[in-house]
């Protein structure tokens, strides 16, 4: 049977019953309950047939009720699916469908949500609303489970991100495999049970792992960013102060503005002890501006793709931030990596370059029925010739600093970061020839100091259709959840060409202007939205 995730809530039940586990607006539940809550919830799944190795989507935002609906999962022997409410219904369809979930868990407010995507989906068992008020599981008992119904090498949870095919990929991860990042990351946070931690990232991010169980280790109490806080900067740190809390996960584009825009000084944030960040990089300028602003928290560096959980950290130390990129570190506890030229070598000197590969535990199993994409990533050791151990190529290029750590180069494929999420241009450029007006499209990152990157849409129309900005957009909200959205679109009579015929890329890159300003023209809300 092994360690399982729904162990750290029982663990965490016994050792602190009366200790604050999760903060969402009114609802505050403490691991007593929320351990019995999530019995409860799991019962309620047996009883619609839900079996060892079903998956359970969660269409929800992160709440009191959501995590109740993940431990209940899990406790059922289930994987949990985090769907993402924002998305367009075609969206979440193909997640449901392609995952072969069993059961849709909802709550109050995404219930109508739940019921027209399950109407879609034939042979889905049923949709179970979970909310505030817990009457849908109010008959069933809050006793433990009579069995376990995993081991730690069964799924705990399935991430959908943006797939190069236009369709997105599922990321298998395994109680093993997470269980790995989750000891780690509650050691290097220093979490206890007295801290209060608060990780913005939905449930479908990775990120958000770290909030529901890191934390759950620990015992400590994981508050909920209410969305209304979440609207602008100075919001965001009013609510950092009088929740008092100790620990913030995110990505850099959320501290960039709160830097910038969150008017901190003005807050009593003395109760910020650490403060992380991981999914894109952090502009120097505004590390060093945040660090300058809030002086006493200890600043993380985390790195990893959702493939590998977080497989490299740095502490960013005072002054750190003027000395240039940061770097994203050495490899965790046991984990492993280096870096591969391009001609097949070990990066073993100091300014070299090549791909970043993991091994080690933490790594998925693979994408969920597509063993040729798995395939292409997780491979065999390229220096244990006799092994047959995987390990994982990142895409990311690298660098061996002379201390020892890596720094983070670039993308070796033509995926980006927009906020923290992952963004594969193919799939946005997927969506663009869906409208029947789009002869041809290519999809372009722009620089954008804020957010990461920018997306920009040079579109040729299909024969004399009319087709403007505004057709453009609202067909891409269609399909595309908003951070995948183009926010500059281009028409042209034709697409440059290379010799060998292929779209000129490199030449409409060329063309780009200087990126605005950071901030320039745009509002928090309309960037956070």
């Amino acid at each position: 049977m092994g360690y399982l995730l729904q162990h750290l809530l029982a663990a965490a039940a016994a050792r602190q019953p009366a200790g604050p586990a999760v903060a969402s607006g009114g609802c505050r539940l403490s691991y007593q309950e929320l351990d019995q809550l999530s019995n409860k919830v799991a019962r309620s799944l047996l009883g619609l047939g839900v079996a060892r190795g079903d998956r359970v989507a969660v269409l929800a935002p992160k709440s009191a009720a959501s995590v109740t609906a993940v431990y209940g999962a899990l406790k059922a022997g289930a994987c949990y699916v985090p769907l993402d409410p924002k998305a367009p219904a075609d969206r979440l369809g193909y997640v449901v469908r392609d995952s072969g979930a069993a059961v849709i868990v909802a709550d109050e407010g995404t219930a109508r949500q739940a019921a027209a995507v399950a109407a879609g989906v034939p042979g889905l068992r049923g949709v179970l609303v979970v909310d505030r008020s817990w009457a849908a599981v109010a008959a069933e008992s809050t006793e433990p489970l009579d069995e376990e119904r995993a081991i730690e090498t069964d799924l705990a949870y399935i991430l959908y991100t943006s797939g190069s095919t236009g369709t997105p990929k599922g990321v298998m991860i395994s109680h093993r495999n997470s269980l790995t990042f989750v000891e780690w990351a509650a050691a290097a946070a220093g979490l206890t049970e007295r801290d209060r931690v608060c990780s913005p990232a939905p449930l479908h991010f990775d990120l958000s792992v770290f909030d529901v169980f890191a934390t759950c280790r620990a015992a400590a109490c994981m508050a909920v960013l209410p969305d209304g806080a979440a609207t602008f900067p100075v919001s965001i740190a009013e609510w950092l102060g009088r929740e008092r809390i100790s620990v913030w996960y995110s990505v850099p584009s959320v501290l960039t503005l709160l830097a910038c825009y969150g008017g901190l000084r003005r807050f009593d944030l003395s109760g910020l002890r650490v403060v992380i960040f991981a999914g894109e990089v952090f502009p120097p300028k505004y590390l060093g501006r945040l660090m300058e602003e809030l002086p006493r928290p200890r600043y993380l560096n985390w790195y990893g793709p959702t493939e590998t959980n977080v497989c490299t950290a740095f502490e960013v130390p005072a002054g750190g931030a003027d000395a240039g990129p940061v770097p994203i570190g050495r490899a965790c506890a046991n984990t492993e990596v280096f870096a591969v030229t391009a001609d097949g070598r070990r990066v073993s000197g100091p300014g070299e370059e090549g791909e970043l590969y993991v091994r080690g535990p933490s790594l998925m199993r693979g994408y969920w029925r597509q063993p040729a994409r798995t395939g292409e990533v997780l491979v065999r050791h390229p220096f244990a010739a006799e092994s047959d151990e995987l390990v994982y190529r990142t895409g990311d290029l690298v660098t061996l600093e002379p201390d020892g750590n890596y720094a983070y180069v670039g993308r070796r494929d033509s995926m980006v970061k927009i906020r923290g999420y992952r963004v594969e241009l193919g799939e946005v450029e997927s969506a663009l020839y869906r409208h029947p007006a789009v002869g041809e499209a290519a999809v372009l990152p722009v620089a954008d100091e804020l957010l990461g990157s920018r997306l920009r849409a040079v579109i040729a129309p299909a024969g004399a259709a009319g087709l403007s900005r505004e057709d453009v957009l609202d067909h891409c909200r269609k399909w595309l959840p908003g951070y995948m959205v183009p926010d500059v679109v281009e028409f042209r009579d034709e697409l440059p060409r290379t010799s060998t015929g292929k779209v000129d890329r490199a030449g409409l890159a060329g063309e780009q202007q200087e990126p605005e300003p950071a901030g320039a023209g745009r509002s928090w809300p309309a960037q956070l939205k």
